[in-house]
């Protein structure tokens, strides 16, 4: 009876491992680990600068006449936006051209009376000191010309000044004072000008990402990166910009170096004192390795996947990732081009045992 039983566990035993043998070995879905294009980026906050701002002032002073814009529009440079009362000015003007008249009547009369002593002088009928008296008097009237000049000048430039023009094109703001009221150069602005297109957007780069830029060749004339927009309801902005000032010194309260970048603004989208994410992607890719993200797993000591070899035995890895890109991870260490990792059916495969890969 004893005999029976032992042979019958082993028959039991044995049919157990036939049927072992045959069960078909599970199956993974694999990729090769492949070169990817990545171009480096990443976010940050940035504040839009207006590239121009200017606070119009009256050089002169007078009684507002004439407000001759509309607040809050488009203005183009050499526009004239106030008119100061120019009657005061304009006389000026018309008094400064009679003293220059009278001063050029007097220097012909002093250029004649010296022709004639000259004449005289040749024959003996005027002395030297009369000769002398006459070539002083004819340089003094060339000097009260040149005085009346200049007096005739000031008074143009100051009667001009009664015109307030914008010496940028951008879009003005509010008007400070109202037609009739007396403004000069000590009243404050009158309005301020903003120039909208380009527009600047400035950021706080850490110091530290800055000294490897700069390692690496950092040239202003052609930087390696380029920076893009999204705006505060997630949308891309549309143009694209470029860096073109670094800040020669670093911000010893954060520890940050102010860059900028230029955008073209045409639309007026962009207003200043708007806080944007700015994207900063290198321009060229780098060719790197990387993996599905399904194929990355992570445990207490760190990250890892499960390769197959040309015996199609899983094996865990040990790898060391980058960034994500794309649905990828960046393969810094651990994997080799065209190794094989399980991307799905994980749960099947089990380090040291045969699975039955498919390409995915």
């Amino acid at each position: 009876m004893r005999k029976f039983l032992t042979a019958l566990l082993m028959s039991t035993v044995a049919s157990l491992a036939s049927a072992d043998d045959n069960r078909p070995l599970p199956a993974v879905v694999v990729q090769q680990v492949s070169e990817s294009e990545l171009k480096q980026s990443f976010r940050m906050v940035g504040r839009i600068e207006a590239a121009a701002k200017v606070d119009l002032l009256a050089r002169v002073s007078g009684f507002l006449e004439q407000r001759m814009f509309t607040e809050g529009k488009k203005v183009v440079a050499g526009e004239s936006l106030f008119l100061i009362e120019p009657a005061t000015y304009e006389i000026a003007m018309q008094q400064a051209e009679a003293e220059l008249a009278g001063a050029r009547a007097g220097l012909k009369n002093a250029s004649a009376q010296l022709t004639r002593n000259q004449t005289l002088r040749k024959r003996g009928a005027v002395s030297q000191s009369q000769l002398d008296l006459s070539t002083a008097e004819r340089d003094q009237a060339r000097a009260s010309v040149l005085k009346a000049e200049a007096g005739l000048r000031a008074a143009q430039l100051d009667l001009d000044y009664t015109l307030v023009k914008s010496p940028i094109a951008g879009r003005i703001g509010k008007a400070h004072y109202s037609n009739g009221n007396l403004v000069g150069p000590n009243t404050g602005k009158l309005a301020t000008v903003v120039q909208l297109d380009p527009i600047y957007v400035e950021l706080s780069v850490s110091e530290k990402d800055m000294l490897q830029a700069r390692r690496d060749g950092l040239v202003m004339d052609n930087p390696p990166v380029a920076p893009s927009l999204e705006l505060s309801d997630g949308s891309t902005y549309a143009h694209p910009g470029e860096f073109n000032f670094v800040n020669p010194e670093v911000d010893t309260n954060t520890d940050t170096i102010r860059v900028r970048a230029t955008f073209p603004n045409p639309g007026g989208v962009l207003l200043p004192g708007q806080f944007v994410h700015v994207l900063v992607q290198s321009k060229q890719p780098e060719t790197v390795l990387s993996v599905p993200q399904s194929a990355v797993q992570k445990d207490r000591e760190g990250f890892f996947v499960l390769t197959v070899d040309r015996d199609n035995t899983v094996e865990l890895r040990r790898v060391r990732m980058g960034e994500q890109f794309e649905g990828r991870w960046r393969v810094q260490h651990g994997l080799l081009k065209g190794e094989r990792v399980i991307i799905e059916g994980l749960q099947k495969a089990r380090a040291g045992s045969v699975v039955k890969p498919v390409e995915g």
